[in-house]
């Protein structure tokens, strides 16, 4: 008795790949924007396909199928009839969708959401308590540079070699309307907690920022809270 072809394990991995993104990872951190779940399922389709295509066989078991519905060749009862609804119904879908994307509409959102929500009462009001010296604020820029340069980059100015991949953006803490608009006790929440953190008027809310409370000390965060301050050429609010 044969086993599913190729092109059907594939299909199951990338259906599996995308439960395991969209439903399990976001048990343990931040949900990932669909834009970034969108690459890393074209990145496993890519595999499948490298994969299928080492040999001749192999090309035929993972391609054969698929070319043989669309083309109906071969195929005959209900393969027939599912061929034709998959035919039928991709244009529609492409089109409803397109519709759906560019018809203007008339409806308030959903709900508001506040860009900067207020913080928990335990983080309102925190101080650094590291003093800003030379010495702490390049330890800030060395733990910077391992965590959060990836994404805020190098220059602090959101563009990290995978900013590309969220949406919305990673900050540009040298846009004066970002942290030089915050006090440093909700950075500390901010990255402590992470985008799963946020309280109910930041929702709906589609930060991937990690929760960063199990890798770093409160030490290291407040040291890198100064290096991007620094980094950034901006200096904290604070009351007036």
């Amino acid at each position: 008795m044969r086993g599913p072809s190729l092109a059907v394990k594939g299909g199951i991995l990338l259906a599996v790949v995308f439960a395991a993104l969209k439903f399990v990872l976001p048990l343990f951190t931040a949900p990932l924007p669909m834009s970034l779940i969108w690459l890393y399922l074209f990145l496993a389709t890519i595999g499948i396909v490298v994969y299928g295509t080492l040999s001749a066989e192999s090309t035929e078991a993972l391609l054969g199928p698929v070319f043989r519905f669309l083309s109906g060749e071969g195929i005959g009862g209900m393969a027939k009839s599912a061929r034709l609804a998959v035919l039928a119904l991709v244009p529609l879908l492409v089109g409803w969708q397109t519709y759906s994307g560019l018809v203007p509409s008339s409806q308030p959102p959903a709900e508001n959401r506040t860009i900067h929500p207020a913080p928990p009462g335990e983080f309102v009001g925190l101080s650094n308590p590291v003093p800003n010296t030379p010495e702490n604020v390049m330890q800030g820029r060395g733990f910077y540079s391992a965590f959060c340069s990836p994404c805020h980059g190098a220059k602090f100015n959101g563009n990290g070699a995978a900013s590309d991949g969220f949406n919305p953006p990673p900050a540009n803490f040298s846009d004066p309307g970002t942290i030089a608009m915050l006090q440093e006790s909700y950075l500390f929440w901010r990255i402590k907690k992470g985008g799963v953190g946020l309280s109910v008027e930041g929702h709906p809310w589609k930060s991937a920022m990690p929760r960063w409370e199990v890798e770093l000390s409160d030490d290291m965060i407040w040291k890198i809270i100064m290096a991007e301050y620094a980094g950034a050429g901006q200096k904290p609010r604070t009351w007036e």
